[in-house]
């Protein structure tokens, strides 16, 4: 992503892929630093928005209250005095372990910046907009796509620093696994979680980085989905463990993905885990081939219900963000 001062847009366009939380490393933070996240920005789910001046404030689309507030805090933060046409057109899903805030944050700060010929600055734009108070993933994904690790926050004015950035293999897939009828712990109940959870123990967070750096890193690397799938499992049951006070005493927040995750395992599915609070899942397969065998296998049996279960696949690219003549737009 290009983040050099460039020319003034008439209108700008800026779509964000969603991203899965695979897990945190240090909830203990003894180091100096806390969380440290995994991520990965996955094709399917996006948000979109486009941005033009304007003579009067005019916001469409989904959550305008929430647009026009990060539109606001910008417009403060860079000394702007003017009105604009935004037009949300899609949005990820909100509070289901996809980091929609973040992108849609990101891609309001990134739509007025390139709009105005100014160069981007995401990761101060993230503290300014009250993003990345935990994981740093979301940013860096925004940015890089792939395959990224972030070493933790260290303190509040500023975002996590991304540690390491892979592609992710082209050729395997991910079936996403979503119960709409829920939304995951997020605000003040999430905040109000981390505060009731223990300090994790050390020797649970040097497992976690042990299996990071030794095992999950290099089966990208390598494209070895075997060693991924066992080494994220293993991450996914501690952390699992771990969090299941804060959602009921249970692993998943959703019993309808747990069920749909068992199966899944059985057709052959592996890295299985949650993403964030959930109450998204997710699984990893070798192949779209393979995936869509799974997907058909679990359909013969006839036992998920209350679930949409989706096979995309790794993101190799972040948010795009493209500069538009008003005359090229379609009358509306």
């Amino acid at each position: 992503m290009n983040t050099a001062l460039r020319q003034p847009a008439t209108r700008v366009t800026v779509t964000a892929p969603a991203r899965l939380h695979l897990g945190f490393l240090d909830l203990n933070g003894r180091l100096g630093r806390r969380f440290g996240s995994i991520g990965l920005a996955i094709s399917g789910l996006k948000t979109q928005i486009s941005v033009a001046s304007a003579e009067h404030m005019r916001v469409s689309g989904p959550d305008p209250d929430r647009v026009r507030r990060y539109v606001d805090l910008m417009q403060h933060a860079l000394a702007l005095d003017a009105a604009y046409d935004v037009k949300v057109e899609e949005l990820i899903p909100s509070h289901a372990g996809f980091g929609s805030g973040t992108q849609l944050a990101l891609a309001v700060s990134a739509a007025l910046r390139r709009l105005h010929g100014l160069p981007l600055d995401l990761r101060g734009d993230a503290v300014r907009l009250g993003r990345g108070a935990r994981s740093g993933a979301g940013i860096g994904l925004f940015q890089h796509g792939g395959f990224v690790v972030d070493g933790g926050r260290k303190d509040r004015g500023r975002p996590a620093p991304i540690i390491s950035h892979l592609p992710f293999p082209e050729r395997w897939r991910v079936l996403v696994v979503l119960d709409t009828s829920r939304q995951g712990v997020h605000g003040s109940d999430e905040s109000n979680a981390f505060a009731a959870l223990p300090a994790a123990a050390e020797t649970d967070v040097a497992h976690l980085c042990h299996v990071l750096v030794m095992q999950l890193l290099p089966a990208v690397a390598e494209a070895d989905l075997p060693t991924f799938g066992a080494a994220l499992e293993d991450i996914q049951r501690q952390l699992g463990d771990y969090f299941a006070p804060a959602q009921g005493g249970h692993r998943y927040a959703s019993p309808r993905v747990a069920v749909a995750l068992d199966l899944i395992r059985r057709a052959g599915g592996v890295g299985i885990g949650q993403s964030s609070w959930g109450p998204t899942g997710y699984a990893f397969a070798e192949s779209s081939e393979s995936a869509q065998q799974m997907l058909h296998a679990i359909k013969r049996q006839g036992q998920i219900e209350g679930v949409d279960i989706r096979v995309c696949k790794g993101l190799n690219t972040g948010a795009e963000i493209m500069d538009q003549a008003l005359a090229e737009m379609p009358d509306e």
